[in-house]
């Protein structure tokens, strides 16, 4: 039986940074993690160098059933904290585009300063360890395969249920039912559509505007052969339900009636020729029909560009969890305080990262989340 003043379940982004938060305060705590490794998406993050913050966080780039739940915890620490933190492990660092800060290196490099943080502030980090249950009666019993551990708070932080290769699993979300927290619908988000038929010009990339209900982005898209992805769907995905269209701008440079234009200074030109002009050749080839402008009506033109303006497809689904980034939905935030993370209604349970109805944009802003609420629960348990 192994006694402590904080159990942190999950060693991940969230965990470890509320784990060397809280352990400054003078706390005891220990973090249990089922995998062999802490920190392990964090690695595969950003193509293996972590898109560790995004310096437009706002809590408008958060999806949840309470929009204003993310603003304390957000507002408390910031892009320009954790950067702080960065610059302090002489991790160096770059700005792509759209706000989004990348390491140079790796990924590894986030993962050690957050080990190291816990090493210094005296956390103790418990590997291969699979928790069994989680009992409360005068204080909290996490059962594991390795011995008991008792705790006064006990925060979920396992993440949700995306990329389960990567170990991933519903404990968060088991404990909270049994706890009697609800939880909001729960889905893959950041997550590839499916086409059925796929298009054949998989691998061509373009810049788009894809288009969910009210929700619009604009980014890079990507036909694959099994449908569509790239920065601009993964984004959209997070706002799309089953059977609903997705309108995709795959000309949002253009005006509808463009071909026009280019019919009257190059007549002779192949329609197919003067697309590619616009958009990658095997997405020419595919969209427009053959033969030169002369010899197409101008109706069939601007009928043809405004198709292009506004191309309209329904997907059969999304690649599901295994290709998700993260899971859309959680831990109603109606049973959380939003400055400190805690149930409202079991003292000493709290709940962070993933495993929470708050999810971020593409870019950075999960991350920030994690961080975020990590050091909420980190200043109270």
């Amino acid at each position: 039986m192994t006694s402590c003043d904080v159990a942190i379940l999950g060693a991940g982004a969230a965990g470890l940074f509320c784990a060397f938060t809280a352990a400054r305060r003078g706390r005891r705590v220990t973090v249990l993690e089922h995998g062999p490794q802490a920190g392990a998406k964090i690695l595969i993050s950003g193509g293996g160098r972590c898109n560790f913050t995004n310096l437009d966080t706002a809590p408008d780039r958060f999806f949840s059933n309470n929009p204003h739940f993310c603003k304390s915890a957000l507002a408390r620490f910031t892009p320009a904290d954790f950067l702080a933190l960065v610059e302090k492990h002489r991790i160096a660092w770059h700005e792509k585009t759209l706000g989004q800060l990348f390491c140079d290196g790796s990924a590894k490099q986030i993962v050690a300063m957050l080990v190291d943080e816990c090493a210094a502030a005296g956390v103790d980090i418990r590997l291969g360890v699979t928790i069994r249950d989680v009992t409360r009666a005068d204080g909290f019993r996490v059962e594991t395969d390795h011995g008991d551990f008792l705790a006064p708070s006990v925060v979920l932080a396992t993440g949700g249920l995306s990329i389960p290769k990567m170990g991933a699993t519903g404990l968060s979300h088991d404990i909270a039912r049994r706890f009697g927290l609800k939880l909001t619908d729960i889905r893959p988000g950041l997550v590839p559509l499916r086409l059925e038929p796929p298009l054949p010009i998989s691998g061509v990339s373009l810049p788009v505007i894809a288009k969910s209900g009210r929700v619009s982005f604009r980014e890079a898209m990507l036909f694959t052969h099994r449908g569509l992805s790239g920065p601009a769907i993964l984004q959209i995905s997070s706002v799309w339900r089953e059977g609903q269209p997705v309108t995709i701008d795959l000309l949002p440079d253009l005006a509808a009636d463009f071909l026009l234009a280019r019919k009257r200074a190059r007549p002779k030109a192949g329609l197919r020729t003067l697309l590619h002009e616009a958009m990658p050749q095997r997405a020419a080839d595919l969209f427009a029909p053959e033969g030169t402008a002369a010899d197409t009506p101008d109706k069939v033109l601007t009928a043809l560009g405004a198709s292009l303006k506004s191309w309209i497809v329904t997907p059969e689904g999304t690649e599901g969890y295994a290709k998700a980034e993260v899971t859309l939905g959680g831990i109603d935030t109606d049973a959380l305080s939003s400055r400190t993370m805690e149930a409202k209604n079991i003292p000493g349970l709290f709940a962070i990262g993933e495993a929470v109805d708050v999810t971020g944009w593409l870019g950075g802003y999960n991350f920030q989340w994690a961080w975020a609420s990590g050091h909420s629960a980190g200043m109270a348990a």
